[in-house]
């Protein structure tokens, strides 16, 4: 079980295998997610959502999901709060 797991979560780049990552989809949209290099992390392309990969293992939890830019970059804590509009005059 051990040897299958780590067979599972082996690879170069992200430490996420082909196998594993075709398995996976955004909690959110039930759609397939993107494998993206730098950083290490797994993108829904539907809701602009990045999930990131921590030693090999992805985190699909929605507290660890990062809002996208629309350069697919993720936003900064203080953007996403200004660009949510929680600033009124």
């Amino acid at each position: 079980m051990v040897r299958l797991s780590k067979w599972l979560l082996k690879d170069a780049g992200t430490g996420l295998s082909k196998t594993l990552s075709e398995i996976l989809v955004c909690p959110l949209s039930k759609q397939p997610l993107r494998v993206c290099e730098e950083p290490a992390s797994l993108i829904s392309d539907s809701i602009g959502v990045s999930f990131p990969i921590k030693d090999g293992i992805p985190c699909l939890v929605l507290r660890d999901g990062k809002i996208l830019d629309t350069d697919n970059t993720v936003k900064d804590d203080a953007a996403a709060e200004d660009s949510a509009g929680t600033n009124q005059e």
